[in-house]
């Protein structure tokens, strides 16, 4: 069925061994460019640098490309001058050895196989590909966006026409094929950011920009502010124009300011930023890491603070996004309470997907692009104690007592920013969104169990709006996310912390339509199991 095909990067050694008898097969017997062996095996002249883009069925190579960076190409030694066939370019590469087995030929493979080779061009930074199109297949080439240039080239045996492909002409085909598709439903985000937003904060974004010194934003930015602090029972909050990082700054720019030593914990990527950040600002600190979603021990951490008075604050992820973990606030409160110390969170993942109260925490930091469900590009520190002046002098961006003793807005912030996100604050709806994503996330998980995939997080420990996927060494994070997104769900993998892992994530940062679900497990279906 053409539905089981797959794209992907050659990997593993029993593909290119599949690979090098197709070789064979295409161009020593059917193309007769080289002689003929024994072994019925062609390695190619630039097999260890080639790229090799293959379509897999049943673990059995049907059809193959490579691609190569390095000059001098093949069509530099056919074709004299090429540099002076091309426009002006960054970055070029070749495609070559296009082939595909006669038993199962088909036009869909050979398209498939230069849509796959398209894209991993245009992740490499490639701005122009060259190839020797079988004039047979020089429509197929067109229709993709490649453009004939200069003489044939070749022999009786073979002819090919030079072609190149830039960017440009890729995403002008690509609009054009989008705008003659069948497909009518719109592509679904499932990633931690961007979101997809509302049509009221789309609307709201759309509206005039005004100056952030003026009557009308100071009027909006107040209420915006509100509606952030009643949502997780903070008594203040400053809006910073910028992310989730910056927010962290400014957490560890304050925490400059305390006297004595923190703790940093860390259970993921982010709690590794987190001691990156503390590190970066000289602050003094005591780590716990822990085997990334695995929860932290609180008996150890309580020692850990018995043990050295000087440990004055503690900060903690309490969403891990690299893995969907969540952390107990309950916890670390109860602990930091007992101990007289400042807890300070990192709730970028989980303020606007999960109830948060923020009371008895120092700082807290999150950003309007997730589960807040509007654009990125602000970030928010929450705090519940009155600033005071810097002695040190911290950047004034990083002060917080810069903000707070600011009667308006003390730097420019993009209205209309501000504005949208004010719309989906207005429309928010905390205690609802989390009861049914969590339902929704506990069918899930346990459809994804029953298709034989394996679910990082413990449902004990996990947020509805973060599901992880391991997937088995055999498939490739990157190639089933890839193909979902072929089939319109934009699923989350191209981080390098889950590309390392062959992790792939659905996130439900906002609420997903239920329609959409079944579909997504039928194409996980066919491309994982």
């Amino acid at each position: 069925m053409a539905d089981s095909q797959i794209f992907k990067i050659a990997s593993e050694p029993w593909e290119f061994d599949q690979i090098n008898k197709l070789n064979y097969e295409t161009f020593v017997e059917e193309i007769p460019q080289h002689d003929s062996n024994c072994q019925r095996i062609l390695v190619d002249k630039f097999h260890t640098e080639n790229t090799y883009i293959i379509c897999v069925d049943d673990n059995e190579v049907l059809g193959m490309l490579a691609v190569r960076n390095k000059r001098p190409f093949s069509l530099d030694k056919k074709l004299e001058g090429l540099d002076s066939y091309l426009p002006p370019y960054r970055s070029i590469c070749e495609i070559r050895l296009l082939a595909s087995r006669k038993s199962r030929r088909h036009s869909r493979v050979v398209y498939g196989l230069l849509k796959k080779t398209v894209k991993y061009c245009l992740d490499n930074g490639h701005d122009i590909a060259v190839i020797s199109g079988v004039l047979k297949q020089q429509k197929l080439y067109e229709h993709m966006g490649f453009v004939p240039f200069g003489p044939v080239v070749g022999n009786d045996h073979a002819m090919f026409q030079p072609m190149y492909l830039t960017d440009h002409n890729y995403a002008h085909t690509q609009k054009n094929a989008l705008r003659t598709s069948t497909i009518s439903s719109a592509p679904v985000i499932l990633t931690p950011g961007p979101v997809e937003v509302a049509p009221s904060v789309r609307r709201a974004f759309a509206k005039m920009t005004v100056s952030h010194r003026s009557h009308e934003f100071m009027v909006i930015h107040r209420e915006t502010k509100k509606l952030l602090c009643d949502l997780v029972n903070a008594k203040q909050v400053e809006i910073l124009m910028g992310s989730g990082t910056l927010a962290n700054d400014v957490v560890a720019a304050q925490l400059s300011l305390v006297a004595g030593r923190g703790l940093v914990l860390s259970n993921g990527e982010f709690g590794n930023r987190l001691i990156d950040s503390a590190q970066r600002f000289a602050l003094d600190i005591e780590t716990v890491k822990q085997d990334w979603s695995q929860p932290f021990n609180s008996n150890k951490i309580e020692h850990i603070i018995r043990e050295d008075e000087n440990i004055k604050w503690l900060w903690a992820v309490h969403c891990e996004t690299s893995t969907g973990m969540l952390n107990d606030p309950k916890t670390l409160k109860e602990i930091c309470l007992k101990n007289n110390i400042l807890l300070c969170l990192d709730c970028i993942s989980s303020i606007g997907t999960i109830p948060v109260d923020l009371e008895n925490v120092y700082f807290a930091s999150t950003v309007s692009g997730k589960g807040l469900c509007s654009f990125a590009g602000l970030s928010m520190v929450f705090y519940n104690h009155n600033t005071a002046p810097s002695e040190r002098k911290l950047p004034q961006y990083l002060d917080l007592n810069s903000y707070a003793q600011c009667k308006g807005v003390p730097f420019t912030i993009l209205s209309n920013l501000v504005v949208a996100l004010n719309a989906s604050l207005k429309d928010f709806d905390i205690e609802r969104k989390y009861a049914r994503n969590s339902k929704v996330s506990g069918w899930l998980r346990r459809e994804l169990r029953k298709a034989g995939l394996q679910v990082l997080t413990d449902e004990e420990y996990s947020s509805p709006a973060v599901t992880t996927i391991r997937l088995p060494h055999h498939y490739s994070s990157l190639d089933i996310g890839e193909q979902l997104e072929e089939k319109g769900f934009y699923t989350y993998y191209k981080s390098d912390y889950l590309r390392e892992r062959n992790w792939l994530q659905i996130c439900m940062m906002n609420e997903i339509s239920r329609d959409i679900w079944s579909p997504l497990l039928l194409q996980l279906r066919q491309v994982c199991c």
